[in-house]
Order: C-alpha cells, then sequence, then structure tokens
C-alpha cells in the first residue's frame, strides 16, 4: 500500500458519549428521511461514499485528501466518490465503483445504509451521497494520482460544537453558509462538510441513540 493513512481515535471522554449511534438506527433514520432529489441535465451526476467504520473508539467516518494531481478540488478533504460511469445504473454503482478505484474498498464489504440530499457544487456537479457501512477497515489500496492520504475519524468529532463553525459566503449576489470542521489539520468543509451537517441533522430527528 503507497500513501498515508491516519486514523484518529476521539480525544475527549465527555465527545465520546455522543457517539453513541447504531448503525442499524441510522438505517432506519435515513430510510424514514424524505431525501432531495436534483433533476438538472445540465450537471455532471456524481456520487460519494460515506464511509461508516466501527474503530475502537466507536464510529467513524472515512476520508480522502485529494492530491494535487485531480482535475478539481485539488488538496480538499472530501468523501470518496467520483462522476458516474454510463454503465454505472444508479449512484449507488457510482459510489461502490469510485471507491474501490481510489482507496480499494471491495463493493462486497458495503452494507449501503441510504441515499442523503441531492447537493449541486458551484462546479456543476451534481453528488448524490451514499451513506454505507464498511465492515471492517480494508487493506487500502490507493490510487496515487487521486489520493494524497485516507483519514479515519471519530463520528463523535463531528457533534463537538468547538469544532463546528460555519460561515456566510456571496456568490452570484445569493449569500449561502458553508459549514467548517475542524477535526484535522486541515478543515473539513466545502461540499464533503455540507453532506456532514445535512446527515446530522437527518440523524438528530428524534432519539437515534444506542441505549
Amino acid at each position: 500500500m503507497s500513501g498515508a493513512v491516519f486514523n484518529f481515535e476521539a480525544k475527549n471522554v465527555s465527545y465520546n458519549k455522543m457517539n453513541r449511534f447504531s448503525i442499524e438506527q441510522i438505517q432506519k433514520k435515513i430510510s424514514c428521511h424524505k431525501r432531495r432529489m436534483i433533476e438538472n441535465n445540465f450537471l455532471v451526476r456524481s456520487a460519494v461514499l460515506v464511509p461508516f467504520l466501527e474503530t475502537s473508539g466507536g464510529l467513524s467516518l472515512l476520508f480522502t485528501k485529494r492530491t494535487e494531481m485531480v482535475e478539481r478540488h485539488k488538496g480538499q478533504i472530501s468523501f470518496p466518490g467520483g462522476a458516474a460511469d454510463d454503465d454505472d445504473g444508479s449512484p449507488i454503482a457510482t459510489a461502490l465503483r469510485e471507491s474501490f478505484e481510489e482507496i480499494g474498498i471491495l463493493p462486497s464489504s458495503v452494507k449501503v445504509l441510504g441515499l442523503l440530499n441531492d447537493l449541486q457544487t458551484p462546479s456543476n456537479f451534481l453528488i448524490t451521497p451514499v451513506a454505507g457501512y464498511v465492515k471492517k477497515i480494508p487493506e487500502f489500496r490507493i490510487s496515487n494520482e487521486e489520493v494524497a492520504e485516507v483519514l479515519i475519524i471519530p463520528f463523535s468529532d463531528f457533534l463537538d460544537e468547538t469544532k463546528r463553525r460555519s460561515e456566510i459566503r456571496t456568490r452570484g449576489g445569493k449569500e449561502f453558509e458553508v459549514y467548517f470542521y475542524d477535526v484535522w489539520k486541515e478543515p473539513v468543509w466545502g461540499a464533503t462538510g455540507h453532506i456532514i451537517k445535512e446527515m446530522i441533522d437527518v440523524l438528530s430527528q428524534g432519539d437515534v441513540y444506542r441505549t
């Protein structure tokens, strides 16, 4: 395996208490959510895998840091994924194929939990996030052209209010909110931060904590 893998354990016991989501409850919440769908043939259809894993600190999320060689979003922290191929047939197929190509996650090792809200990016991509549970941390096979590093970050860190912030920005005369999560040496933000924020909103609707 080439490239670097960083696995961060939750550092604050008080926030570990917040990391009590079960995979079954997450799947149920997502399945009950009426997701936002965008129909626009002028956008580039794409999908990302939002991969949950079980670590010693509880549930974690997996991310990639993109290289400076990719065409778009150079150096950003993102979920594995990319543009749809004609043969994919569905956003799930796209997310699983891209995750395998980028970091070697076998499609058979992923339990699909459901689809989250579609998202349109300023670069004219239409992203469908596919939440999934990776049954065991794989032996990563990293595409050196696309992925500089793999990050595994405790989900509870994204629930820590001291690590969350937002900014109001303007584009095309319209204001919009950008979400930042300071959970690594570089923030998780942009489309990835937006997906995380919306997923947390879905999961916070009612009690989804482990008992």
